[in-house]
């Protein structure tokens, strides 16, 4: 039996926000796993759904983190950063996301 694709809904373009590209992203991709940011009120499952639905990979695992912006100075005026929530997500074996690539 055939592998059947999972429909894209534009729910999951609302989940997956981007790519988070950084050094210890780019290091956790050598053990299958992959740095996304994504929507502040988006759920383990539904971010799970999106990635297999928008990459059709077979996700194992994701693990959520939930940054709160801090609040900084520039040129002596405060400003705060904004709040981001990133998700890692663990890909099966033998699956890879070239994230360089568009959707």
């Amino acid at each position: 039996m055939a592998k059947q694709q999972k429909a894209v809904d534009n729910r999951h373009y609302d989940v997956v926000l981007a790519p988070h590209i950084t050094e210890k992203s780019t290091l956790l991709s050598e053990h299958n796993a992959v740095v996304f940011k994504v929507a502040k009120d988006a759920t383990k499952p539904e971010i799970k759904a999106a990635v297999e639905a928008l990459f059709s990979v077979t996700v194992t695992g994701v693990n959520t983190i939930v940054t709160k912006g801090k609040t900084k100075k520039w040129k002596g005026l405060p400003y705060k950063r904004s709040d981001a929530k990133k998700a890692i997500v663990t890909l099966a074996d033998g699956q890879s996301i070239d994230v360089t690539t568009g959707i």
